[in-house]
């Protein structure tokens, strides 16, 4: 082999190592910005899941008095605070004020108490029953596989 050859040879194995390594950093910065893409869109899917569990929540419990729906959404903590008979006297303390007077006006909204991860929210709404109203609380979040209820409260206006 001559000169000329070996000096060719050698800046073509060069020319390639350099363009694998442009391949791999485009294919690694093609990953990264996936990732974030991924990440960004899961982040507000869940905030607005959310924001619609919030309202269902609310108009579930204290418009339509849906025990079975409240039941089954309470947090394992919320199910100390609230045992089957204090969910059946929470319901049942709606139920005496009768069926909302016009549309409820859901406030709130989901916060992430990381970056991208552990959503809850909080919704508020007052609702006006026939003789008072009322306003409810509820404090909602997405720990692992699906929305539950934190913390209800639920405070009627003195009688009219």
């Amino acid at each position: 082999m001559t000169e000329f050859n070996m000096k060719e040879l050698k800046m073509n194995s060069r020319s390639k190592s350099s363009g694998q390594i442009l391949a791999i950093v485009i294919i690694v910065l093609a990953l990264i910005g996936g990732g974030f893409w991924w990440l960004f869109t899961n982040k507000q899917a869940m905030a607005k899941e959310g924001r619609e569990f919030g309202r269902e929540a609310i108009q579930r419990i204290a418009v339509q008095h849906d025990l079975a729906f409240f039941s089954s959404r309470l947090s394992p903590a919320a199910r100390l605070q609230f045992p089957p008979s204090a969910q059946q006297d929470f319901i049942s303390r709606m139920q005496k004020l009768g069926t909302p007077a016009g549309p409820v006006d859901v406030q709130g909204d989901i916060v992430f108490q990381s970056q991208f991860f552990e959503p809850n929210g909080n919704f508020h709404a007052r609702i006006n029953f026939p003789a008072r109203g009322a306003e409810i609380n509820i404090a909602i979040s997405h720990p692992v596989g699906r929305w539950q209820i934190d913390d209800v409260a639920f405070t009627p206006d003195p009688e009219r």
